[in-house]
């Protein structure tokens, strides 16, 4: 297997971020180890997420939450899961950080850096500032600290027994610096559709098959306050900018409450509150109102609502926060047969599109590697077939993007003009030709609608990484990438054995 990236995943979030609860209204949050974890506990256990960011703990962050995605609902629920199984398993294990070890650590976080290393005013003003007004304390933070130092050490523990063959180096450091020189034949389904024709009878025999998912769109309307920084605020940064937000979260949280009071009207709490509201016309979710664009999360939000909970968490965006209430739902119902025919028409030319498309590459893989076997040229019996070979800028699988700041400026000029030639697709033609050698076809390989086959004309070494030094570093990388892969294995066991049941 070869390795082209470290995993890595970012996440933006605003410490003073109000996570989206909505899917943990009812009942407990989730079942582990044999006994509920109740919402309430999910919630304070979640707050630490954002610390653990405002603390500048990335990599904590990103280890407790990689491959949970942007939604915040997912990515505070993931962090909640794996942090109670962490400290569960570092509890099993014996590992008891001590009180001078913790000090120590906290320290060296980067919210805390001065020009001279740590700076107490700093840790002074963040505790002031930062976790008083978010229900948190000190001991929140030795807590995370300690939770840092556990994951630490069990990740030291498995990577123990990680190694890397020296073959295995080699072969796979050379395959991943090499200099590919690429060519592709590219299948789009509108060169196949043209003389398609599609009869009434399979317009109707589609129409029976598919009639439960033939329905109109859903449409929705809301009413909606924003709580937003004034103009002043704006141009505010850092400590006091998180201030402001910090206020209007806790403006919007009081808001959110009220409304949870019964017989609670939308409009008149809004008053009470001295917030205007706004209302949108009927939409979509894939064409928002026109005062919810702007913000796509909006437009998720109103859509996660029901008349039984009608009103959203606080929804935070650049300058604030939106709570939504949802005002009216237009039901999604079934398409008559003439509503459904344009849809019908197209599904089935795209579909009888791609199979030719998908029929004709198949062949003409089989004729290039016919030609190829016979010691023909390839580009000929591309051209022969009738189709077009596009030429790929060359590139390694591996792009070190710093070795572009070491060339000199006619070199640097000529790399921008390859790197806006490289196709889109790129990733996936890597994909295709990694295992490749030198004259060999791909398959069809599909990229959205379209598609395409790749040749590997040559690979050549690429000198400038062909040094003991990249070696090295390359080793490092790979025995990084591999620790990670165990890490998340073994925590993926763990999560199971814990017996998760989501609430």
């Amino acid at each position: 297997m070869v390795v082209i990236a470290i995993l890595a995943i970012p996440f933006v979030f605003f410490f003073v971020r109000t996570p989206d609860y909505g899917a943990m209204r009812q009942g407990d949050f989730a079942r582990l180890y044999d006994r509920n974890v109740s919402i309430l506990e999910a919630q304070q256990v979640a707050r630490l997420f954002g610390l653990a960011q405002a603390l500048g703990m990335s990599d904590f962050v990103q280890t407790l939450t990689a491959g949970a995605g942007l939604d915040p609902n997912q990515v505070a629920a993931q962090f909640v899961i794996n942090l109670l199984v962490l400290r569960h398993e570092a509890e099993r294990l014996g590992l008891r950080p001590s009180s001078a070890e913790i000090a120590q650590v906290v320290r060296t976080l980067p919210a805390f850096q001065g020009e001279s290393g740590f700076d107490m005013n700093k840790f002074n003003n963040f505790v002031q500032n930062a976790l008083g007004p978010s229900g948190l304390a000190e001991e929140h933070i030795e807590q995370l600290v300690r939770d840092e130092m556990c994951l630490n050490r069990i990740k030291q523990l498995l990577a123990a027994g990680v190694a890397i063959p020296k073959g295995e180096l080699e072969e796979n450091f050379q395959r991943g610096y090499d200099r590919l020189f690429v060519s592709v034949i590219r299948f789009r389904p509108a060169d196949f559709d043209k003389d398609i024709a599609v009869s009434d009878e399979d317009v109707k025999k589609y129409y029976e098959a598919h009639k439960d998912q033939l329905k109109s769109e859903e449409k929705r309307k809301v009413e909606f306050v924003r709580l937003a920084l004034t103009e002043e605020e704006k141009k505010l940064t850092g400590g006091e900018r998180i201030e402001a937000l910090q206020k209007l979260s806790d403006k919007a949280t009081d808001f959110t409450q009220a409304l949870l009071e019964k017989g609670a009207d939308f409009r008149q709490t809004a008053a009470k509150f001295q917030l205007q509201v706004g209302a949108t016309g009927e939409f979509t979710a894939a064409a928002p109102d026109p005062q919810l664009k702007e913000n796509p999360q909006l437009g998720a939000a109103a859509f996660k609502l029901s008349l039984q909970e009608p009103n959203s968490d606080p929804i935070q965006v650049a300058d604030g926060y939106y709570i939504l209430h949802l005002a009216g739902v237009v039901e999604a119902r079934p398409l008559t047969l003439d509503e459904a025919k344009p849809k019908i028409v197209e599904a089935i030319k795209r579909s009888k599109a791609r199979e030719r498309m998908s029929t004709n590459a198949a062949d003409l893989v089989k004729q290039l590697r016919e030609a190829a076997a016979s010691g023909q040229s390839l580009e000929a019996a591309a051209q022969k077939a009738g189709a077009k070979l596009e030429k790929i800028p060359p590139f390694s699988l591996i792009d070190d993007s710093a070795q572009a700041g070491e060339k000199q400026a006619s070199e640097k000029q000529a790399g921008e003009k390859e790197t806006r030639d490289k196709p889109a697709d790129l990733e996936t033609i890597k994909q295709a030709v990694a295992f490749l050698r030198p004259g060999e076809v791909s398959d069809f390989f599909p990229a959205g609608e379209s598609g395409f086959i790749a040749i590997l004309e040559k690979r050549e070494p690429s000198p400038e990484t062909n040094t003991a030094q990249k070696k090295k570093e390359f080793e490092e990388r790979l025995l990084d990438n591999k620790r990670r892969i165990v890490f998340y294995e073994w925590l993926h066991e763990r999560v199971e054995a814990a017996g998760l049941r989501k609430g």
